[in-house]
């Protein structure tokens, strides 16, 4: 790979890590007005006539599914290429990234992949499995926020960049 093109890589890089991070920041926005209730089957029954809180939901699935495919389909992917690897299939850059230790498991990130395609195709077909699939993306949204913080880390590493790292709260 010649310099500008690992050049051109690494502004594509950046331009995505900047991307996830107000992806990121979106989210966890979201995340906290809509887990201030306590998310059960009834409250996802009221969802049907109370039109806010619906679009509240609608954007928290939204922004989790976002942040979730941009880094595992598109940050990961340009990571690698910035390092001058050759990015493989979805499950061989999550097992390159698991190498890297930027991941802390592969497994975990397709459960969350799983959870994320649970939120939009099985959306309130169940009230309490909704419930509990809402409830377990607000538990993962700490684990995408850890996983851009760490990539960010280990990128600023490698990488010069004007400004970094800029890392999310990992608590909200």
């Amino acid at each position: 790979m010649t310099m500008n093109i690992l050049k051109t890589e690494q502004k594509r890089f950046l331009s995505l890590l900047e991307i996830v991070r107000r992806e990121g920041e979106l989210l966890l926005k979201t995340d906290a007005r809509l887990f201030k209730a306590n998310l059960n089957a009834a409250w996802v029954e009221r969802l049907e006539n109370d039109e806010d809180l619906a679009e509240r939901l609608d954007a928290f699935v939204s922004r989790f599914g976002r942040m979730q495919d941009t880094l595992g389909d598109k940050l990961i992917p340009s990571l690698l290429r910035s390092l001058a690897e050759k990015p493989g299939s979805v499950l061989d850059n999550l097992n390159r990234a698991e190498k890297l230790g930027l991941l802390t498991s592969v497994v975990e990130w397709l459960d969350v992949r799983n959870l994320r395609n649970k939120l939009v195709h099985e959306y309130m077909a169940d009230a309490e499995e909704f419930a509990i699939a809402l409830n377990q993306a607000h538990v993962a949204v700490t684990l995408l926020v850890a996983n851009y913080n760490t990539i960010n880390l280990f990128a600023h590493s490698r990488i010069s960049a004007p400004v970094w790292p800029n890392l999310l709260p990992v608590s909200n």
